[in-house]
């Protein structure tokens, strides 16, 4: 867990700003801390450097848009992210071994051949990926309020969120109401990023007048949401579906909030589970 609070509003900084020619003086500046000391504690704190980490962050969040957002041209892509076609090509083949053109290609067939945080259930993933028609029966398009939360951050593997979230609600238990709602924040598609330095917060519900540290708003606005009603190992394919296959056919296009699920009900026995899945649209 990342516990240090100035680091965790450095990367909520970086990530909002992660399409923005950002530099490292620019976060320690937003933290209030010199360049040399707030660069040393984030490396302690993440395990990489803050430059490492905005380079991650671009390479990683245009390559999961040259997976969404097949209408867009490469070209466009690498410049929302400040790069040249030649800087881009060059900085992607160095961090994913291959080409934007030939990465766009081959991540769908890859998204769907695996699960790579559920191994037992690789086998299961192809079989359990929706046609667009079975999937839009789901789908509903809402626009969502701003939620007020206790969060914990998580740099990790998705895996390990059922026992993150049995220490979380027993570390919180006093401020759980029959009013709380439990959230769930991902910030990585395992088929792009390494699968166990995936980042995650995960929150519940508080009233503003909550004075803990560890607070902040997750953003509502206009959302899709897909509404699931099944088990743990299904939450994969799902998350697939809607993005290589409901997504480019939809005509949305995607805002640069990142999503969040919501989480209705959940049998820690068997993984069933209720649960809303929010991708963020443009209005």
């Amino acid at each position: 867990m990342i516990k240090n609070e100035v680091i965790n509003e450095a990367i909520s900084y970086i990530m909002e700003h992660i399409t923005d020619e950002i530099t490292v003086e620019d976060v320690a500046e937003h933290c209030h801390f010199s360049k040399f000391h707030f660069s040393r504690v984030f490396k302690e704190e993440t395990g990489e450097s803050v430059y490492a980490f905005i380079k991650r962050i671009k390479m990683e969040q245009s390559a999961f848009r040259l997976k969404v957002e097949r209408q867009k041209s490469v070209t466009d892509i690498c410049n929302d992210y400040g790069y040249t076609s030649s800087n881009y090509s060059s900085a992607f083949r160095q961090h994913h071994s291959m080409s934007p053109a030939d990465f766009r290609k081959s991540i769908a067939e890859k998204s769907i051949a695996t699960n790579p945080n559920w191994e037992i259930y690789s086998d299961m993933v192809a079989d359990r990926v929706m046609s667009f028609e079975e999937c839009n029966k789901n789908i509903s398009i809402e626009t969502l309020e701003d939620f007020y939360v206790i969060y914990e951050r998580h740099k990790g593997n998705y895996h390990d969120l059922k026992a993150d979230w049995c220490a979380f609600t027993e570390k919180y238990k006093e401020y759980m109401t029959e009013d709380t709602i439990l959230l769930e924040s991902t910030y990585d598609d395992p088929t792009i990023t390494d699968v166990d330095g995936c980042l995650y917060d995960i929150c519940m519900t508080v009233d503003r007048s909550c004075k803990l540290e560890n607070t902040r708003i997750m953003e509502g606005g206009r959302y899709v949401v897909y509404h699931f009603d099944g088990y743990l190992w299904d939450i994969f394919p799902v998350h697939q579906t809607l993005l290589n296959v409901w997504f480019p056919k939809s005509g949305y296009a995607l805002d640069k909030r990142y999503g969040f699920d919501i989480y209705h009900s959940v049998d820690s026995e068997d993984m069933h589970m209720v649960m809303d899945i929010c991708i963020p649209i443009m209005h």
